[in-house]
């Protein structure tokens, strides 16, 4: 709306050595003002900004009761799931072994845990997956909860994409892939 957006230097991360240092990042985000703080410790990032968006789109609608919540769906696309949590867990591995993971390491990086939460969240019992399909995969979700509605299989569908990969393992692979651009002295004219 103000003709500005988040794309500028990375924070909270070293670039040094990578061909490319800026990102579009959501700064002080508090994933607590849409969920407990339990429940956010326990969800890896993509899950925390997912959930925020499906608050905050929940809220903009005024829908406040679903008579059945068979005909209420979650479908939320991501491309690569919980990176963060891949790549924090696997760091615990290399330095102190097996042991180290975290019991919750797998449910908290599949992709379809931020449909999965939101549809926890509001008692929805229809529909409820992840589409994967690259940087398509937000986009493909909203095809796939509208063809619920058509279709007649839900009245009601939250869907959308969450991606939350600026991280080491993604950035260098993104980077050594050439999918990003290297503009770093210009980022906000970047493709």
């Amino acid at each position: 709306v103000s003709g500005t957006n988040g794309v500028g230097p990375i924070d909270g991360m070293d670039t040094e050595g990578f061909k490319t240092t800026f990102a579009a990042q959501i700064r002080d985000f508090d994933p607590e003002a849409c969920m407990e703080p339990k429940e956010a410790r326990k969800a890896d990032r993509f899950v925390q900004l997912a959930m925020a968006a499906s608050v905050e789109a929940m809220e903009q609608s005024g829908i406040t009761e679903v008579a059945d919540p068979f005909r209420a769906g979650v479908i939320i696309g991501s491309g690569i799931g919980g990176m963060l949590t891949f790549e924090e867990q696997h760091s615990r591995f290399v330095k102190r072994g097996p042991r180290a993971v975290s019991p919750l390491f797998i449910p908290m990086m599949i992709g379809d845990m931020a449909a999965g939460m939101v549809s926890i969240r509001y008692g929805f019992r229809g529909a409820n997956y992840c589409t994967v399909s690259a940087c398509a995969s937000g986009g493909h979700a909203i095809g796939a909860a509208y063809d619920q509605i058509v279709l007649g299989h839900a009245d009601i569908m939250i869907s959308g994409g969450a991606e939350a990969a600026i991280c080491n393992m993604a950035l260098s692979g993104f980077g050594n892939m050439k999918a990003l651009s290297t503009r770093n002295d210009e980022p906000h004219r970047a493709s």
